[in-house]
């Protein structure tokens, strides 16, 4: 069958789910046995988002192939266990940076370039490379930010245009907010309204309409939306808030979005989508009552996006342990020595959360001196297994001054240290080791126990590393390093056998956790920690 192109487009506000609304569309179009993928298009004019500060952004995803993506693409992974690659977000930054190198040289054979067709042909080109290169069957395209943006325009125009010479394999849908007014009790549709007017002026009619709003919309109301925004009633969807986000692609199909997009493009659905492990894992979710109490130490804890796949690969690891997931945020600049046994304890296991530089880095190295005393599970991930490392140097190894030259470039003890590839490196943007790399694990180890297996490929974003003039230091005071990249040596997992579960990597394993595929040493860890709860209610009940 010929390729079919969805676009999905916001109005009104932003961050109202346009990535779990396409996340959802592709996982049940995937249960029909579709192939599927799903790309996002950024506006702004960064390269790509991984020179974007959280605060900013939020957490900066990274491909299999190495690219810095919006957080996004996590989502996309997650709900479809499809991998995506760089040529699923794409940016104005690489629009552009293409099409100026394209004039460069010579490619428009001198002609002026210009928004119309240059970008528009550049943003086009990138939508139909998946087609071209992916073999897909639907190609989901979100536009990110808001219809009446002034970056969008180009990609609106795209879409228009794509619309146009697609015919029936190409449609789009329209996300919009319908607002509640607790001073009024009143839903209110102008704003869905205005936003679908500006798409339309934009010379794009929506076939589909998903309202978002914390209540549920009337009949008769989105009867009113359908007749103002000339979209078939039946094609008037609502996504109302939901406990979790992975029941949304169940509350989509209820209302037969997946029906009515294929219906939209002309094709016939038959049967029904085969959502059984979907609905197992939802079952299990609901289903929990016990409680796992997990905390993530990390500086951007205020940030709700920051540590995303993080978050969710723990949700997921809770879940298949059959427990909820309480998870605490425990800010690394605030926790000191003196507030250590009020903050950490209590938990039944703790994350030291990945980043960069020296801010919060203390407050790192408290939490993991006290988990380590007191033998509490303990997952460190990049900077968080570095420092795994440089606590144990300082209060183990002696060598009290240790540290990493990124945050002390004259540390006498430097067994962290910038990778030798690093060392000529000049620009920030994509120049870090990116992507999936290969790792062998040590036989009995416990990280290979967690896998079942002793080779797995995980994704990696770091500059520096583990400092292997320190190995056997390391080894003979127990500090083991069970796992290395095969062809580099360099150090990809620590653990300390003689503790519960404490275990650092180099790696960045929740990239890789989705709903139908948990990580693995989330899952192993989470089951420790689990089993480290009942310990400790044991040990409180005989007290009692």
């Amino acid at each position: 069958m010929e390729t079919k192109y969805i676009f999905v487009t916001g109005g009104v506000v932003s961050s109202l789910g346009k990535g779990i609304i396409s996340s959802s569309l592709a996982c049940l179009l995937k249960a029909r046995g579709y192939r599927v993928t799903i790309q996002k298009f950024d506006p702004y004019i960064n390269i790509d988002p991984g020179t974007l500060n959280p605060y900013e952004h939020g957490e900066c995803y990274v491909t299999a192939d190495g690219h810095e993506a919006d957080l996004d693409l996590g989502h996309y992974e997650r709900f479809t266990n499809v991998p995506t690659t760089k040529a699923n977000n794409v940016t104005t930054g690489r629009i552009y940076r293409n099409v100026i190198e394209k004039e460069r040289r010579g490619d428009y054979l001198g002609k002026t370039v210009q928004i119309i067709p240059h970008i528009t042909d550049e943003i086009k080109h990138n939508v139909k490379l998946l087609g071209k290169t992916g073999n897909y069957d639907f190609i989901i395209t979100e536009i990110g930010g808001t219809v009446g943006d002034i970056e969008s325009l180009p990609y609106l125009e795209a879409v228009r245009q794509l619309r146009w010479e697609s015919g029936n394999d190409a449609c789009c849908i329209h996300l919009t907010y319908v607002p509640y007014l607790h001073a009024a009790k009143e839903l209110k549709t102008k704003p869905t309204q205005h936003s679908v007017k500006q798409l339309q002026e934009a010379g794009i009619q929506p076939d589909v309409l998903v309202l978002r709003t914390e209540k549920e919309i009337p009949a008769d109301m989105r009867g009113k939306i359908a007749r103002f925004c000339n979209v078939a009633p039946e094609a008037v969807v609502q996504s109302v808030d939901t406990p979790s986000i992975y029941q949304v692609p169940v509350n989509m199909h209820s209302q037969h979005l997946d029906e009515i997009v294929m219906r939209t493009l002309g094709l016939a659905p038959e049967g029904e989508p085969d959502m059984q492990a979907w609905m197992d894992f939802l079952t299990r979710l609901y289903d929990a009552e016990e409680e796992v109490t997990i905390g993530l130490v990390g500086k951007y804890v205020e940030l709700q996006d920051a540590y995303k796949s993080i978050n969710e690969s723990l949700f997921q690891a809770a879940t298949y342990n059959d427990r909820k997931l309480n998870l605490r945020y425990i800010h690394s600049e605030k926790l000191t020595e003196q507030d250590a046994d009020m903050k950490l304890g209590g938990l039944d296991g703790v994350i030291i959360a990945p980043g960069f530089g020296q801010r919060g880095i203390e407050g790192k190295f408290v939490a993991l001196k006290w988990c380590r005393e007191h033998d509490v599970p303990t997952f460190g991930i990049c900077l968080g297994m570095q420092c795994m490392v440089i606590e144990f140097a300082r209060n183990v190894l002696g060598l009290a001054d240790a540290n990493s030259t990124e945050m002390d470039h004259n540390t006498p003890h430097n067994v962290i240290d910038l990778m030798e590839e690093q060392k000529s490196v000049t620009d920030m943007g994509g120049t870090m080791r990116l992507g999936a790399y290969d790792c062998v694990l040590r036989p009995g180890s416990r990280s290979a126990m967690a896998y079942g297996s002793e080779r797995v490929s995980e994704r990696h974003r770091h500059r520096f590393e583990f400092n292997n003039s320190y190995r056997q230091a390391f080894e003979n005071a127990g500090m083991k390093c069970v796992g290395e990249n095969p062809d580099t040596h360099l150090v990809e997992v620590v653990e300390l056998p003689d503790q519960r579960w404490y275990i650092g990597t180099q790696y960045h394993p929740e990239y890789s956790s989705t709903v139908l595929s948990p990580n693995p040493i989330f899952v192993d860890f989470v089951k420790a920690a689990v089993a480290y709860g009942k310990e400790r209610a044991g040990s409180d009940s005989a007290k009692n």
